[in-house]
């Protein structure tokens, strides 16, 4: 069957939203998986200085460098020699970065670590300081060569394994899918309610023409071969279009599905409403 699948962050959460959603009479059932990861990373390490003269031309790199220049500066403007600071204090926007040079600057002992605060002992220039830079290596794409002639980069590899937790929602109504969705807002990661949004339109639209056209052809063969003369269904929203795709043997699986949600019966080549 497929389903909206909405992902959580905690089992706690996963057990709240699927509780919420059962209250609110929507079919659904809580699922884990245990997943792994492999990313690897092209890195790139020296003087400041000396990498960005060799970055010219290669955007991908300068705009690293340059990220890297506009955090050391706007973490430096206001923290003088011998005074210390919260972690909280030196993260702003750019946290991955001042985090870089956070890790630089204490490598090259210009900070101390005291009682849970950071303490600048000496201000680095940056042009001297000896940072690393980190890409994906599905990023680099054209610059990946380039970047191996001019830096001579080393490589890691991290693997990941970790748990995650999902709600899945079993239901096609339109009303009753944009519930779960608007229930699903405290709760479920915004890239996984993203895609559940679209799942949803696009599947309660083709239940809808389904059950139009079981309501006519009470031959299965005749409602998918009409369906499959419909290809693409087409929603039309205020901003943009959704074009749904199916073949015969999906067609088969949804019908199954429908049949399953007891919204029509199948038996043969025989279908009612």
């Amino acid at each position: 069957m497929t389903v909206l699948k909405l992902e959580v962050l905690t089992k706690e959460d996963m057990n709240t939203l699927s509780r919420e959603l059962s209250r609110a009479g929507i079919m659904n059932r809580t699922k884990e998986e245990t997943t792994s990861e492999v990313q690897h990373y092209v890195v790139i390490r020296g003087k400041y200085g000396e990498l960005l003269k060799k970055a010219a031309g290669i955007p991908v790199v300068e705009d690293d460098l340059e990220e890297i220049k506009i955090a050391f500066e706007e973490m430096l403007e206001d923290w003088e020699t011998g005074e210390s600071k919260d972690l909280p204090e030196l993260f702003g926007d750019s946290d991955l970065t001042r985090l870089l040079l956070i890790t630089s600057m204490m490598e090259g002992g210009f900070l101390e670590e005291d009682d849970g605060t950071l303490v600048l002992l000496e201000k680095p220039l940056l042009e001297e300081l000896t940072v690393e830079l980190r890409f994906p290596i599905e990023t680099l794409e054209n610059d990946l060569e380039r970047i191996d002639e001019v830096f001579n980069p080393g490589m890691v590899t991290e693997f990941t394994l970790e748990k995650r937790y999902y709600v899945e929602v079993m239901e096609v109504e339109k009303d009753l899918v944009e519930n779960a969705l608007e229930i699903a807002e405290d709760y479920a990661t915004e890239e996984s309610l993203v895609e559940a949004m679209f799942q949803g339109i696009a599947r309660s639209t083709l239940a809808e023409v389904v059950l139009q056209l079981a309501e006519k052809y009470r031959k299965k063969n005749e409602l998918i071969e009409t369906l499959i003369s419909m290809e693409p269904l087409t929603i039309e929203t205020e901003r943009e279009r959704i074009n749904v795709y199916f073949d015969e043997d999906a067609l088969e699986d949804f019908l199954k599905e429908l049949q399953t949600l007891g919204y029509l019966k199948v038996k043969g080549n025989r279908i009612w409403v």
